[in-house]
């Protein structure tokens, strides 16, 4: 059980770090244009130098909850991760960490809400407005780690949920 723990809590800082990452990084698209490599991602737009992220039209809301969203899945999962520290000195045997799990479960959805908006908007070099036409534009490691976010934090949340204190 010591190690099921242990491997729980290793994964969640885990998770943390690559929600940092994630977030932060500004290669969620990767493209090419006539500079050379370009790559944007949440906050920023980078070719040989790095910008203000402009987005077309309307779609200005939605990049700031796609940026929202992930700034609370980052501050849920560090509250789950304290929540779990402090839970695993002062829960009594036998009980169960539904509090941490609940905690986890909100960042997850969090994860989810934010991924979602950025994919369906921002997948596509159309959605940003900025000069440069980009061509071959693919997912970068900041959206693909988010991805292995969500599904790291659904499985730490359940396994929360399920799993009791010896």
């Amino acid at each position: 059980m010591l190690v099921l723990l242990a491997g729980i809590f290793v994964v969640h800082i885990a998770t943390v770090i690559m929600l940092f990452v994630s977030t932060i990084a500004n290669v969620w698209m990767v493209g090419e244009n006539s500079y050379g490599n370009v790559s944007w991602g949440l906050w920023m737009w980078c070719n040989s130098t790095c910008e203000s992220l402009t987005p077309s039209e309307g779609n200005a809301p939605s990049l700031k909850a796609a940026q929202a969203f992930m700034i609370l899945s980052i501050i849920f999962s560090v509250i789950a991760l304290v929540t779990f520290i402090v839970q695993l000195f002062t829960l009594e045997k036998g009980k169960r960490f539904y509090i941490t799990g609940a905690i986890t479960l909100v960042c997850w959805m969090c994860i989810l809400i934010g991924v979602s908006i950025y994919t369906a908007r921002f997948t596509y070099r159309q959605s940003v407005s900025q000069a440069v036409m980009v061509a071959n534009s693919h997912h970068g490691y900041s959206f693909i780690l988010a991805w292995i976010c969500f599904c790291f934090s659904f499985v730490t949340g359940i396994l929360y949920l399920v799993l009791r204190k010896k």
